[in-house]
């Protein structure tokens, strides 16, 4: 959320409010800007939805989805730089910065980069020490994490597709992002109740996770949203915030 910026609008983020228990506002790396930042944070606020920092790689042409090597002490300080401003405007509004979710390849980079996992972590302890880490489900950041007494929640996806190994299919092929609602509830259907989605080649893969997302930025999000909703509901599952 919050990833317009200037005169660049991205997203649809006041009709997504009304169906989310988080938001992840952008740190103005990849997108957003400090006016849409603050204006996320309001929306999020009187909605009473949690607020988690994106932080990215420097790479606003790019959206933050190409991969960047970057030494490890500059990433630790470009993150921490990234999450203490959305922190202190958070509790400028009289907030709270619950959690810290990166954004992009820097996402999922972190599942298998035990270097760039500990400046994350080194940076969030630096910060807040209850701050929690959100990550791929089963990756190595979650372990990560555990060995650092980090709080982690395991994120799985609803409009994203996997491949065998349990990685997020590449938005460089074809069939990594769902588009269709009721495909997209029934795999968050199928997460929740059997612990598992079918990766994009067919394959059965056991997922735990405590946190489901959807991209703003995706143009079926709002029709994706109702279609979980509907299916929550008609399932009997109760969809609430994992920290408030």
């Amino acid at each position: 959320m919050g990833e317009s910026f200037g005169n660049y609008r991205l997203g649809n983020d006041l009709r997504i409010f009304p169906y989310i228990s988080s938001c992840n506002i952008a740190c103005g790396y990849h997108a957003g800007d400090p006016l849409h930042m603050e204006q996320t944070i309001d929306r999020a606020l009187a909605h009473q939805v949690q607020i988690g920092a994106h932080p990215s790689y420097p790479d606003l042409a790019g959206f933050g989805r190409r991969k960047m090597h970057i030494p490890a002490n500059e990433l630790r300080a470009l993150l921490k730089y990234q999450i203490a401003a959305l922190k202190g405007m958070v509790e400028s509004r009289g907030g709270r910065l619950c959690y810290v979710k990166p954004h992009g390849a820097l996402y999922n980079s972190l599942a298998d980069n035990p270097e760039e996992g500990q400046a994350l972590i080194d940076a969030m302890q630096e910060i807040d020490p209850e701050l929690i880490l959100m990550g791929l489900a089963g990756s190595g950041i979650e372990q990560q994490a555990a060995e650092a007494n980090i709080p982690f929640v395991a994120e799985a996806f609803a409009d994203r597709r996997y491949e065998d190994s349990g990685h997020l299919r590449s938005r460089s092929l074809e069939g990594a992002v769902i588009h269709d609602p009721q495909e997209a509830a029934e795999q968050v259907i199928a997460l929740i109740k059997h612990h598992h989605v079918i990766s994009y080649p067919g394959k059965q893969i056991p997922i735990r996770a405590q946190s489901l997302c959807i991209h703003g930025d995706n143009p079926q999000a709002v029709n994706i949203l109702v279609a979980i909703d509907e299916a929550l509901r008609q399932a009997g599952i109760l969809k609430r915030a994992f920290s408030l």
